[in-house]
């Protein structure tokens, strides 16, 4: 049969592991600043950045798949 009875140091043990701390630190949160207005200077700055990033990846993929019809035609041609 099972042993179901704790000793009375295992029972400090698990109550003292159920614990939960009462403080909770906001003050992180609190310390950031919020601002009270978007400045939409930042926000074209971001569009655009993200429009050159799309683009270059646009050309080098466009360029990888030129490089392979071009090679698959010259090693076609042989």
């Amino acid at each position: 049969m099972i042993n179901l009875i704790m000793s009375g140091e295992n029972i400090a043990e698990a109550k003292h592991n159920l614990e939960t701390p009462n403080k909770i630190e906001v003050n992180s949160i609190s310390k950031r600043k919020i601002p009270s207005r978007v400045d939409i200077n930042n926000l074209m700055s971001k569009v655009r950045e993200e429009e050159r990033k799309q683009k270059k990846e646009n050309v080098v993929l466009f360029g990888f798949i030129s490089g392979v019809v071009v090679v698959t035609g010259i090693i076609a041609s042989l």
